[in-house]
């Protein structure tokens, strides 16, 4: 089943449960996916899907720092709950552990020492966990092992 098959059949069970939130939140997705595929004018596999997901899951990340700013934690709460029903259609993100291992093989490969470098870890780091790690995480992760090896 394709991901956009399953977010059709997500719809349907949570407009069956009432669940207003869900069936918002999936049709916001829907719209996005659609948009894109205008945009692009062409029809989305699975990782282009994907990616849309996974920019409307960054979106609500910074929109749920704004608003905390703000001090708007309503505000911020309802984008949780977006986020969090987003996020339940991406793969398993890694936690901070896992990228941290990740990171310190991949400066201990390549030898680096210098924060001046980190351009070259990130390089090597990011194809290996797109889609899989916040690149925000990553490179906090990356720049404290570069400066506290």
């Amino acid at each position: 089943m394709t991901l956009k098959e399953q977010l059709t059949n997500e719809l349907k069970i949570a407009m069956r449960a009432g669940n207003v939130e869900r069936r918002d939140t999936i049709r916001l997705l829907q719209a996005a996916i659609k948009q894109e595929e205008i945009d692009r004018q062409v029809t989305l596999d699975d990782a282009g899907v994907q990616a849309v997901l996974q920019k409307q899951a960054k979106q609500r990340r910074e929109s749920i720092a704004d608003y905390e700013k703000a001090g708007r934690p309503e505000l911020a709460a309802e984008e949780q709950q977006q986020l969090t029903i987003i996020e339940s259609f991406l793969p398993q993100m890694m936690s901070r552990d896992e990228v941290e291992h990740l990171a310190r093989q991949v400066i201990a490969d390549l030898g680096v020492s210098d924060v001046k470098e980190m351009g070259l870890v990130m390089g090597k780091l990011m194809p290996q966990v797109k889609g899989k790690a916040d690149g925000r995480l990553v490179n906090e992760v990356v720049r404290s092992l570069i400066g506290n090896p």
